[in-house]
């Protein structure tokens, strides 16, 4: 799972930033966080700094870096060290989840590059998500106890959703509730934590700081589940990855567990479609046909758009200004793009 797929706009941030003076400053930043991160994952072994470098240097929006900025700007000191120390901190931790995201997924590409299992082998790809794991808890000891304790119990949620993902919901679990404490899990959960940061080092106040962590996982769960909505509707030549694919691997998201929860008479053939095997061509494209016809993926919009207003209304904790404008916009582009 990803979500900094498409969100940016002409200024080449993950998400839009109008206020020019604004959108500089955080230009700049971000190669600072960009600098350090090539640091950061060298190595005494060269091997190691390789394997490390590999899907850092294939690119990626930096949304959550970019999070820990934005939300610095709400306190006194944006411009700390320790502000780009934590950016770094999510940054890696993404990073070396998607290692081990790979392995689990088998996947061989990331990013339009070979994954670092199919490059090398599963336990390079292991051990290098390890070692990413390692250098951002160094980061973080760096940052304090409060930073120690956050990033441990974020690790937690981390690792219990990708848990989570791996296990059929129990008998008497509903099926999209495990879902998206999945999701919240496994996405919410360390962009959350990059709102949290970004504040707490800026030196922003208690108040900003509790609304930007809820907006961050809100937010962030809402962005994961776009993407959801994304693979079903949208033609390849808009959304720049081949429709389905989530259909075809079998992996059962939003719109699909809200088709299998409507359970109406006349869905019969598209839930027994959706309990088969979809790898061939024919079946995986009318599944595809019945699930975009479904009222489920309105449902799934609804559900996203409300989820982008909760979002958005959070962030009432903030002062008016291109900081709070820019938050807002994020949560727009949340909505507006299933639409």
């Amino acid at each position: 799972m990803t979500t900094d797929k498409g969100a940016g706009g002409g200024s080449g941030l993950a998400f839009p930033v109008l206020d020019e003076r604004l959108s500089a400053r955080l230009q700049v930043r971000l190669a600072e966080v960009e600098k350090a991160l090539t640091g950061h994952v060298r190595s005494r072994a060269g091997f190691v700094t390789e394997a490390a470098s590999h899907l850092m240097e294939a690119g990626g929006k930096r949304f959550r870096p970019l999070l820990v900025l934005v939300a610095a700007e709400c306190g006194d000191h944006p411009e700390v060290d320790d502000v780009i120390t934590a950016a770094c901190v999510v940054e890696l931790t993404h990073l070396a989840s998607l290692y081990h995201d790979d392995v689990m997924d088998e996947a061989e590409l990331r990013r339009g590059s070979a994954s670092a299992n199919a490059r090398w082998d599963n336990h390079v790809a292991i051990l290098t998500g390890d070692f990413l794991f390692s250098k951002s808890s160094e980061l973080t000891a760096e940052l304090g106890p409060d930073a120690v304790r956050i990033q441990a119990q974020t690790f937690t949620k981390l690792v219990e959703g990708q848990i989570l993902e791996t296990l059929e919901p129990g008998p008497d679990e509903d099926p999209l509730e495990h879902y998206l404490d999945v999701v919240a899990g496994k996405t919410g959960s360390l962009i959350a934590t990059s709102a949290t940061y970004g504040a707490m080092f800026g030196g922003a106040s208690p108040e900003v700081t509790r609304a930007l962590t809820t907006y961050g996982e809100v937010v962030g769960t809402a962005f994961q589940l776009s993407d959801d909505i994304l693979d079903v509707a949208s033609d390849a030549g808009v959304s720049g990855k081949t429709p389905g694919t989530d259909l075809r691997e079998g992996v059962p998201t939003l719109p699909v567990l809200m088709a299998r929860a409507s359970a109406r008479p006349e869905d019969q053939r598209l839930l027994e479609l959706l309990a088969s095997d979809l790898t061939e061509d024919a079946p995986h494209a009318e599944a595809l046909a019945l699930l975009r016809a479904h009222p489920a993926m309105d449902e799934a919009r609804s559900y996203v758009m409300a989820r982008a207003a909760e979002a958005k209304a959070l962030l009432a904790a903030l002062p008016e200004g291109p900081v709070r404008h820019a938050l807002e916009g994020f949560a727009d582009l949340v909505a507006t793009r299933v639409t």
